[in-house]
C-alpha cells in the first residue's frame, strides 16, 4: 500500500536531500575532465540554440545531446525513488527509456529559452563525490542565468547527472514531479510510462 500523498512528499524530499548529501558516484573524476565534458555539451547547446531551427527540429537534437552527455539512467532511478521497489525489471527499463525522452524534451525546451544568448563555462569546484561545473547563460535584455552541472564518472566515463538552472535543482524537481504524476495515476507505473512518452 502506498503512503498518503503528503507523507510520500515528505519522505521523498527527505530522501532526496539525504541522497544528495550522502552516497553518490565514487569521486575519481578530475576538474579538467568534468569541465571538458561540460564544454563539449555547452558547445552543442549553443549551436542548437543559434541554429534558428523550430522547436520540433531542436528537440531531437537535444535528445541526442542528453544521450551523449547525461546519466539519464541515474536521473530516472532517482526520480522514481521508492516506487521503483514495486516495479518489475521490465517496468523499470521502460520507465528509464520513457523518462529519458521526457527529460530531454523538457530541458531542451528550457535551453531553447536561451535563444539569442551564449552559455559560457566559467569554472569547476569539487563536492564530496562529484564535480560542479559552473556556467552562465548571458541572455539578451535579461540578467545572466547561473547554470551548474553536476558531473561524475559513476558509469566509467564523465556524465552530468544533475543541472541547477537559476536555483532549480533537476533531481529534486523531477522526483517531486514524477511522484505527483504517479499519484494522479493511482500509482499505475504503466500509465505513467505511457504518458511520459507523450509529454
Amino acid at each position: 500500500m502506498r503512503p498518503p500523498m503528503h507523507r510520500r512528499r515528505f519522505l521523498a524530499g527527505a530522501a532526496a536531500t539525504g541522497a544528495l548529501l550522502t552516497v553518490r558516484p565514487a569521486w575519481a573524476i578530475t576538474g579538467p575532465q568534468a569541465q571538458g565534458l561540460v564544454q563539449q555539451a555547452v558547445a552543442e547547446v549553443n549551436a542548437i540554440i543559434a541554429s534558428g531551427a523550430s522547436e520540433a527540429q531542436m528537440l531531437p537534437r537535444f535528445a541526442r545531446l542528453f544521450d551523449r552527455y547525461a546519466d539519464t539512467a541515474y536521473v530516472a532511478a532517482f526520480a522514481l525513488g521508492a516506487d521503483a521497489r514495486s516495479a518489475s525489471n521490465a517496468q523499470r527499463a521502460a520507465f528509464t527509456d520513457a523518462f529519458g525522452t521526457y527529460v530531454s524534451r523538457k530541458y531542451g525546451r528550457r535551453f531553447r529559452e536561451f535563444i539569442g544568448s551564449q552559455i559560457e563555462v566559467e569554472g569547476t569546484r569539487p563536492e564530496a563525490n562529484y564535480m560542479v561545473v559552473q556556467s552562465t547563460a548571458r541572455l539578451r535584455g535579461q540578467s545572466p542565468w547561473q547554470v551548474d552541472w553536476h558531473v561524475s564518472d559513476r558509469t566509467g566515463r564523465p556524465l552530468f547527472f544533475n543541472l541547477i538552472i537559476e536555483g532549480v535543482n533537476m533531481l529534486l524537481a523531477e522526483r517531486t514531479e514524477v511522484g505527483a504524476m504517479l499519484d494522479r495515476r493511482g500509482g499505475n507505473i504503466d500509465a505513467l510510462i505511457r504518458d511520459l512518452r507523450n509529454v
